[in-house]
């Protein structure tokens, strides 16, 4: 049997085996929750020891229980790592460019080149050290890092800065916001009045589209409620209609592809028990079908009186 079939589930698996599997994962378990609250006593190599015990457990790991034992295992050893990882300072937290270039510069030789150098020569020392013999010694850099690493130097990118500055917060301005409240005005309430002046309003204009669906009799519906000089009103014309057909006062109806309207009896409650059954439908109305249909039936005055356009003044702003 190979090592990957020793590996596989088994629901078989020896029940001791399993119950001293399971005590280690916990054993283990337990001393990492102790250290994970003391991360400073968790060293380098207390967590390399429980990892390669965890390892070794895991070779007898045949079922989901051990399985998921060692998951929350590694899980804590994960944060604890993290942990211990985010405890680590090198010198004063930050990377100080300007000490390591001038240690670089004194390991390739720079000091002795500004002692032999008169203090007027600053261009002469450019150009020595931009042109071919240049006194600063790279080939003992480069010996140095020979004998780290033996890896060709690639390009790379470098995450977060090198130095971290604080930034002090400056003076904040508070403008406060000085309102003027002669120009502020407060939004409509609307009262009962209101509303009740309203539905009067509503019960007016539909018993006037009775009155003349009684006078005319049949007719288009579009004829009959299309207002050539305003869209709006003739949108109130459909609106006042529907009461009139949802009363039953009056009727609906396609006849050789028209739709035909006509004033008649309003049901009783024996009718609707007798069967017969209120029917809606919903009517689509843009203003491009409402210039269509002025062109289509050529309609030049409304057969519906043009009401008064109700003027409200609203004055003043509100913030």
């Amino acid at each position: 049997m190979t090592e990957k079939d020793n590996k596989v589930f088994d629901p078989d698996q020896d029940p001791e085996q399993k119950r001293n599997v399971r005590q280690n994962y916990r054993n283990l378990t337990k001393k990492m929750e102790e250290l994970k609250t003391n991360p400073g006593e968790l060293s380098t190599d207390d967590l390399k020891s429980r990892l390669a015990d965890a390892n070794t457990f895991f070779g007898e790991v045949r079922g989901p229980q051990e399985a998921t034992l060692d998951s929350h295992f590694l899980l804590l050893a994960s944060t604890a790592h993290a942990q211990k990882a985010r405890t680590l300072k090198s010198g004063s937290g930050a990377f100080d460019v300007d000490d390591f270039i001038t240690k670089l510069l004194g390991f390739m030789g720079a000091s002795r080149l500004e002692e032999e150098l008169p203090q007027d020569s600053d261009s002469e020392a450019g150009g020595a050290r931009n042109g071919e013999d240049s006194p600063l010694n790279w080939e003992r850099v480069g010996r140095k890092a020979l004998g780290r690493s033996r890896r060709v130097p690639t390009s790379g990118f470098m995450f977060g800065p090198l130095a971290i500055e604080q930034k002090k917060r400056g003076p904040i301005n508070r403008i406060k916001l000085q309102k003027d409240k002669d120009s502020q005005k407060r939004p409509e309430e609307l009262t009962e009045e209101d509303i009740t002046r309203s539905q009067n309003e509503t019960t007016k204009n539909v018993a006037m589209l009775e009155a003349i669906l009684g006078e005319v009799g049949q007719i288009n519906v579009f004829r009959f409620v299309i207002n050539p000089e305003s869209f709006a009103q003739t949108v109130e014309n459909i609106f006042y209609l529907s009461f009139l057909i949802r009363d039953g006062k009056a009727a609906f109806e396609i006849r050789d592809g028209d739709p035909i309207i006509y004033g008649c009896e309003q049901p009783s409650d024996d009718d609707y028990q007798s069967g017969l059954k209120k029917m809606q439908m919903v009517l689509e109305f843009d203003m491009d079908t409402w210039k269509r249909a002025i062109e289509v039936f050529d309609i030049k005055e409304p057969m519906i009186p043009t009401r008064e356009v109700a003027k409200t003044r609203l004055g003043g702003k509100w913030y």
